[in-house]
């Protein structure tokens, strides 16, 4: 039977879950780094982050929209001058307005900013690395195809995209751009991800940070252990 919302009760729970399917990635600091779209894949990704030992770092991407309907996306930017466009034959269309009226050079304003706050990595850290992508859930997939598309550029040594709840048809867009894409629920016509969470409050960036530094110090409290157990042998 096809799932029915609600499923998790916040990110964190959802976060667990994948970790859950990840777990033949457990421990492999030196060569994977998971990467969370802030805001909302952030508590899945520190989550996620915990239970397989492995760094987290984020990767901004800014939706571009109308602001008369701010939830509706038209388009998406990332980093290395990465912009997509809600396919169709509006798109032209849709992508000409958006630079006329400003609304793609505030988005890469605030995408800049944000890159700047969060302490993106450096293309370097992220070069011949397996990167694990993570957000809380995907129903138009323009942010996230804008994040792939950027890191492709980092020629990474595998792309794999991790989150709770997609919209199948999405799922099927974004798939040849990963080596794995893996969802814990297909949606079809996915309507708001929030549905699919007991708890989905929208985070705010100093509830960010808090996270991806709670995860930093957990990681350097496992290595001191470890490092105090090998000094015991």
């Amino acid at each position: 039977m096809p799932p029915h919302p609600p499923l998790w009760l916040n990110r964190h729970q959802a976060g667990l879950a994948l970790a859950d399917a990840f777990s033949a990635w457990r421990g492999r600091e030196a060569d994977t780094i998971l990467l969370a779209l802030p805001r909302g894949g952030v508590p899945v990704g520190a989550a996620m982050a915990a239970e397989l030992n492995l760094p987290l770092a984020t990767w901004s991407v800014r939706k571009i929209a109308d602001p008369a309907w701010p939830e509706l996306a038209i388009g998406a930017v990332a980093a290395h001058g990465v912009v997509v466009w809600r396919n169709g034959e509006a798109a032209t269309q849709r992508a000409q307005m958006a630079q006329h009226l400003g609304w793609l050079a505030a988005q890469q304003q605030e995408l800049e900013r944000r890159r700047r706050l969060f302490g993106d990595p450096e293309d370097e850290r992220l070069r011949s690395r397996h990167l694990i992508v993570v957000d809380d859930g995907i129903a138009t997939g323009m942010t996230v195809r804008a994040a792939l598309l950027s890191l492709r550029r980092l020629a990474p040594a595998s792309l794999r995209l991790a989150v709770p709840v997609v919209d199948r048809s999405v799922a099927g867009e974004l798939q040849p751009l990963v080596e794995q894409l893996l969802a814990l629920a297909l949606v079809d016509d996915l309507m708001a991800v929030g549905l699919w969470y007991q708890q989905f409050e929208q985070l705010q960036d100093d509830e960010v940070l808090e996270l991806l530094h709670h995860s930093a110090v957990s990681r350097e409290e496992v290595r001191a252990s470890r490092n105090r157990s090998d000094g015991l042998r």
